[in-house]
């Protein structure tokens, strides 16, 4: 048996446990959160040494920053756990229920899934988030991090399998790999025997990978090409600011915009202002965003990328149908949002696109299971079964079937 056969039979043992552990879940997630601020030292300490290796071998500042964890981003983590402990107990729910002509009683409930495997690249704040999940909901969880942070991933997991065991369930209901070679990745995504589910959590790289070589079920969570469409009928007031934000604010996440579309009517006046307020971001334009505001032109391999920085694509399009003709060419069916007064092509531009979530007047950068008010989330699944949009409790859980009779056979 080698050791990720181990790690699983170990998961799946505590996931036995997991199933009828009731109150004892929330028990555990308080004491995951008392843990995590009270070992902040501890973790900056580790995370300090992810830092200084990311530096020497040239990380971006973006993905510098994603990597980073503060006394604040660690309170987040606290109170990410500490949401997730609050809401009500998925398992055992009852979805539907109904009494068969013959008496007996079928309902639909909510269960685990068991044992649940997830990949993710440079977010030591996943460890947390997805831990948390993945045990209020009753799941195992194996976690497989990246390189970068392998040192913030271990100690992370490290205090929340302590901190659990105080609360009287298995260490084991959360495991970390520690080993981060590429042969890791392919023994997890073989493990078929003892994880129910397999979620990567990255780039787009990563996701392809996990979904094109994986024996386990996957939860295809999307790399975010996500897009915000100016149209003739917006606030250009209301349409900077939200560009600021989906684009500024935090450019490394899935949810922030890499290309803004803007309707011819509107560029000349709308464009010199977003340069302005765009002056740290590189923008990379089509022919008539580059006569213009002057910039690099745009690729079509641009279009396609997600760059996790401060680099924004954006082309002039002729009416909200180029628009959303773009959109499905190059999104992953992710974000996008539509600013405009006018709620006739909002509906239009909203009804005609696929992606997850789908935005009027709003920022994207609101694609998230806590604004969403799920509490953390394990991202955003761009794929139409099992779930749509932030992964929450619920949607960590699977149904079964309960049938109480009295003696009925059938006939």
């Amino acid at each position: 048996m080698t050791e990720m056969e181990k790690m699983g039979a170990r998961a799946k043992n505590a996931a036995s446990v997991l199933a009828v552990a009731g109150k004892k879940k929330k028990t555990a997630l308080l004491a995951i959160a008392d843990a995590l601020v009270s070992n902040k030292e501890r973790i900056i300490e580790k995370n300090n040494i992810d830092i200084k290796n990311g530096e020497e071998s040239g990380l971006t500042q973006s993905l510098l920053d994603r990597l980073r964890l503060t006394d604040e981003r660690i309170d987040g983590m606290a109170q990410g756990v500490r949401k997730v402990a609050d809401f009500d107990d998925p398992v055992g729910q009852v979805i539907t229920g109904r009494t068969a002509e013959n008496g007996m009683e079928i309902k639909k409930i909510r269960v685990p899934m068991g044992v649940i495997g997830i990949i993710f690249e440079a977010r030591p704040n996943v460890t947390s988030d997805a831990a948390a999940l993945c045990l209020m909901a009753g799941n195992a969880v194996i976690l497989r991090g990246g390189k970068e942070a392998i040192n913030s991933n271990t100690v992370i997991a490290d205090v929340m399998r302590e901190a659990i065991e105080t609360a009287g369930l298995p260490a084991d209901c959360i495991q970390l790999v520690k080993d981060t070679t590429r042969q890791t990745s392919v023994e997890l995504m073989c493990l078929s025997e003892y994880l129910d589910v397999l979620i990567p959590r990255g780039g787009a790289g990563l996701i392809k990978a996990v979904v094109e070589n994986s024996k386990v079920p996957v939860i295809e969570t999307g790399a975010g090409i996500c897009h915000l469409y100016v149209d003739k009928d917006a606030d250009l007031n209301k349409a900077l600011t939200i560009a600021v934000n989906a684009k500024i604010q935090r450019p490394s996440v899935c949810n922030a915009i890499e290309t803004i579309l803007v309707h011819k009517d509107v560029a000349d006046k709308f464009l010199p202002e977003l340069k302005k307020a765009f002056e740290k971001v590189e923008i990379k334009g089509d022919d008539a965003t580059c006569q213009i505001i002057g910039c690099e032109h745009v690729t079509d391999d641009s279009y396609a990328t997600e760059y996790d920085d401060y680099i924004v694509n954006i082309r002039v399009v002729d009416s909200v149908e180029e628009a959303i003709n773009h959109i499905y060419t190059y999104s992953t069916k992710h974000s996008e949002s539509i600013i405009t007064e006018n709620d006739e092509t909002a509906a239009l531009f909203m009804n005609s696109l696929d992606s997850a979530c789908v935005y009027h007047n709003a920022s994207t950068r609101f694609s998230d299971g806590g604004e969403f008010g799920f509490g953390a989330e394990l991202g955003i699944s761009t794929q139409k079964l099992h779930a749509r949009g932030p992964l929450g409790l619920k949607e960590m859980c699977s149904y079964q079937y309960k049938i109480e009779g009295n003696g009925q056979i059938r006939e």
